[in-house]
């Protein structure tokens, strides 16, 4: 099962707000930050185009607070 995290990367002086999506083994994608909850999901699924993973995918808040963590629902889905 494959997990993406982003996180939300402040401007600076020199560049603009971005969020930054990153998985285990892979390289991460960087988009520009325009809108709180879309920037988070648009990088998610940038990386996962870039990698040709598909699936549906389930959204959570990263345990720092600082982005969020989205989870390809595989065949063995547990339901609690």
């Amino acid at each position: 099962m494959k997990a993406i995290c982003t996180r939300y990367i402040p401007a600076t002086e020199t560049r603009e707000a971005r969020v930054r999506a990153s998985a285990e083994g892979v390289r991460s994608v960087t988009i520009s930050h325009w809108s709180a909850d879309d920037s988070h999901l648009e990088a998610a699924l940038a990386l996962a185009r870039q990698y040709g993973w598909t699936g549906r995918l389930v959204r959570g808040g990263a345990p720092d607070g600082r982005g969020d963590c989205f989870v390809f629902l595989g065949d063995k889905e547990v339901t609690v």
